[in-house]
C-alpha cells in the first residue's frame, strides 16, 4: 500500500511541473510583459484559432462577393461578363493568395528585418510607376493600377507592408534614441511623406490614412516619447484636415456624409451612403435572406468592394454586421498579444510588426465598417479578407502569414529551440 502511495505522490507532483506555467516578466522599452503562457508540449506550432477566423472570414467573404456581383452582368457596363465573373476571379485571387501565404510563412523574421529597406524602395519605384503615362491605369479617374497582362496589380496595397517591415526595423535600430525626437522621428516623418506625396498624386487619400496610422502606431509601440507622439498626431490631423479643405470633391464628400439624403446630395456624393443605409435598415435584425439584397440590383455602386458590408447588413441583418465586427476585434486583439508575447521574448522587430499588422486590420476594418454604418465619410477602403480586390487580399494574407510565422517562432523559443 505505501508503494502505492508512493507512486501517486510522485505521479501528482509530475502533473504539478507540468500544468505550472510560469509567468515571463521582462523589461522591454519600458514596459512590463509577464503572465503570458508559453507553449507546451503537444501544442500547436501557430495560432489555429487564427488560422480558423481568418479563413472563416475568407469564405464568408467569398460567399458575399459572389451575392453582391452577381447581377452586375445585367447591366451595361458588365453585359460581356457572365453572372459568376466575380466569383470565379475572386476564387483564383483567393488561391493565389493562400499560396504567397505559405511561401511567406517559411520565411524567417530575421530575413524579413534584413530585406526591408530595400523591399521599401522597390515599393516606392513602385508608385513612381504608375503615375507614368502608359504604364499606370486610370478607373474613374484615379491612376491607382498597373497591367500585369490580364489581371490589375495596385502597388499603395505592397506599401502597406513594406511601409511596416520598414518601420519597425527602423525603430529597432533607433531604439538608443527613442527619446531624441528629431534624430528618431524624423527621417522616418520623410519616408511616409514621400509616400504620402505619391499616394495623393493618384490620388488615394484612403491608403495614405492607413500608412500613416501604421506608421505612428510602430512609433509609438516602439517608445517614441508620449508628448512627441501626440504631437505628430496632431499635425497630422491638422494635414489631412487642410487637404480635405483645399479640395473641392473631398469638400463635397464630407458635406455628403452630414445630410447624404438632401436633395443637393442624395444623387450625387451622398448617393452611395444613402443606398448603404437604406441597405442596412431593409435588414432589420436578422436580414432578408442570402440572396434577396435589392439595392446589390444596380441601385448601390460598388456593392461587392467598398459596401460590401452594407449587402451583408441588409442580407443577414444586423446579426450579420455583428458577427463581423466580433470577428475582426478578435483579430485585432490576437495578433496585439502575439506581438506583446514576441516583445517579451526579446524579439522587438517580430513584435511590432504583428502589432502593427493588428493594428493595420483593425483600423482600416473600423474605417470600412464606419462608412458603410454612416458613421465616417466615404472612402475608398476595403473590407480586409472579404471584398473583391486581388492586390488587397493578397497583401492581407501576406500580412497573417507573417503574424503566423511570429507566433511559431515564439512558441519554437518557449519550448526551448531557436527561432
Amino acid at each position: 500500500m505505501s508503494g502505492l502511495t508512493q507512486i501517486l505522490r510522485r505521479w501528482g507532483s509530475r502533473r504539478q511541473r507540468r500544468d505550472a506555467v510560469p509567468d515571463l516578466p521582462v523589461h522591454i522599452g519600458g514596459a512590463h510583459y509577464a503572465g503570458l503562457e508559453p507553449s507546451l508540449p503537444g501544442m500547436a506550432e501557430f495560432d489555429r484559432a487564427l488560422v480558423w477566423v481568418c479563413a472563416g472570414l475568407l469564405v464568408f467573404g467569398l460567399v458575399m462577393v459572389y451575392s453582391a456581383s452577381i447581377a452586375l452582368a445585367d447591366s451595361p457596363r458588365f453585359a460581356h461578363l457572365s453572372s459568376t465573373y466575380f466569383l470565379l476571379r475572386h476564387t483564383l485571387w483567393l488561391v493565389l493568395s493562400c499560396l504567397a501565404g505559405l511561401v511567406v510563412f517559411q520565411m524567417r523574421m530575421d530575413w524579413w528585418e534584413w530585406l526591408a529597406p530595400t523591399l521599401f524602395l522597390l515599393s516606392v519605384l513602385l508608385l513612381v510607376a504608375v503615375l507614368i503615362p502608359h504604364v499606370g491605369i486610370v478607373v474613374n479617374g484615379a491612376r491607382r493600377w498597373i497591367a500585369l497582362g490580364p489581371v490589375r496589380f495596385q502597388p499603395s496595397e505592397v506599401v502597406k507592408v513594406t511601409v511596416l517591415l520598414y518601420a519597425a526595423g527602423y525603430m529597432v535600430r533607433r531604439m538608443e534614441v527613442k527619446e531624441r525626437f528629431f534624430r528618431a522621428v524624423l527621417p522616418m516623418a520623410l519616408a511616409v511623406g514621400l509616400v504620402g506625396v505619391l499616394l495623393l498624386a493618384q490620388p488615394d487619400m484612403g491608403a495614405f490614412l492607413v500608412i500613416a496610422v501604421i506608421a505612428m502606431g510602430i512609433l509609438f509601440l516602439g517608445g517614441v516619447n508620449a508628448r512627441m507622439f501626440f504631437l505628430i498626431a496632431t499635425i497630422l490631423v491638422a494635414a489631412f484636415a487642410f487637404m480635405i479643405w483645399t479640395s473641392p470633391y473631398r469638400r463635397a464628400r464630407i458635406f455628403a456624409y452630414l445630410d447624404p439624403f438632401s436633395a443637393d446630395h442624395a444623387l450625387n456624393k451622398g448617393y452611395q451612403l444613402s443606398h448603404a443605409l437604406i441597405a442596412i435598415g431593409r435588414g432589420e435584425i436578422f436580414g432578408v435572406g442570402l440572396g434577396g439584397s435589392v439595392e446589390k440590383l444596380h441601385w448601390l455602386p460598388e456593392a461587392h468592394t467598398d459596401f460590401l458590408l452594407a449587402v451583408i447588413g441588409e442580407e443577414l441583418g444586423l446579426v450579420g454586421i455583428v458577427c463581423v465586427v466580433l470577428a475582426f476585434f478578435w483579430l485585432t486583439r490576437r495578433m496585439i498579444l502575439i506581438g506583446r508575447r514576441a516583445i517579451a521574448l526579446d524579439r522587438v522587430f517580430s513584435g511590432l510588426v504583428a502589432q502593427g499588422v493588428g493594428l493595420w486590420i483593425g483600423f482600416q476594418a473600423l474605417i470600412n465598417i464606419g462608412v458603410n454604418l454612416g458613421a465616417l465619410p466615404t472612402k475608398g477602403l476595403t473590407l480586409p479578407f472579404m471584398s473583391y480586390g486581388g492586390s488587397a487580399l493578397i497583401v492581407n494574407v501576406v500580412a497573417i502569414a507573417l503574424v503566423l510565422r511570429v507566433d511559431m517562432e515564439n512558441r519554437k523559443l518557449m519550448h526551448g529551440g531557436r527561432a
